[in-house]
């Protein structure tokens, strides 16, 4: 990871809501359950969804993420971000197996039906097989997410950031989780990592813009 991310999850790993060892598992009463709207689509969903026709078909046989996420940094709008984003997130869904690729494809269809035991059963059998797979790791986090495990969700977040510590994806997801833990602060900071990556994420813009007026007191 990059220093200042391995600086910052610290920071937000030994904050108060983590203080007692294993993060709280579920939300306080008052607080609204988590949704799955909250989340970034997923990848492949993004691809179906248009930016498919935005893809060549066959990725260039040489490794060019690097050249990908410095493109994205200098696009100048969403709609210019769009078709790299779905290249770089066509890449991170690639596992080099097909049967972790076909678990991954049947935990995205129990994700879309709501049967999250069924997607955990599966993402479990992922992060097995695979255990320097990312995505896998994303993906299960973004299950616990939405069961209220957020100790678990954090914890597979850590191993994302890990493997690929310019997943915006999944800093935006600890972002949210700080947001429902009311630790504003760090869910900021996390936004503005996220814009540091992916400069023309609307969704983490958003947030900034909410976590700053909640925080002068004005209504969102």
């Amino acid at each position: 990871m990059r220093p200042f991310s391995v600086v910052l999850l610290l920071l937000v790993l030994s904050g108060p809501a983590f203080a007692q060892g294993e993060p709280p598992g579920v939300l306080p009463p008052e607080a609204a359950p988590p949704a799955i709207d909250d989340l970034a689509p997923l990848p492949e969903s993004e691809i179906e969804s248009g930016a498919r026709n935005a893809i060549p078909d066959d990725e260039p046989a040489q490794d060019d993420t690097d050249e990908l996420f410095e493109a994205l940094a200098r696009a100048p709008s969403a709609t210019a971000a769009r078709p790299i984003v779905a290249r770089i997130q066509r890449k991170w869904m690639r596992s080099g197996s097909a049967t972790v690729d076909l678990l991954m494809l049947r935990a995205g269809t129990a994700m879309k039906a709501k049967d999250n035991g069924l997607a955990l059963d599966l993402l479990d059998m992922v992060t097995r097989l695979a255990p320097d797979y990312a995505e896998g790791w994303n993906r299960r986090a973004t299950v616990f997410y939405l069961k209220q495990d957020f100790g678990r969700s954090v914890a597979d977040i850590e191993r994302v950031l890990a493997l690929e510590p310019r997943h915006w994806g999944a800093m935006s997801g600890l972002g949210i989780i700080m947001r429902r833990l009311d630790r504003d602060e760090d869910a900021m900071r996390l936004f503005e990592e996220v814009l540091k990556i992916h400069p023309a994420s609307e969704n983490a813009r958003k947030a900034i813009e909410d976590l700053a007026a909640k925080s002068a007191g004005s209504p969102t």
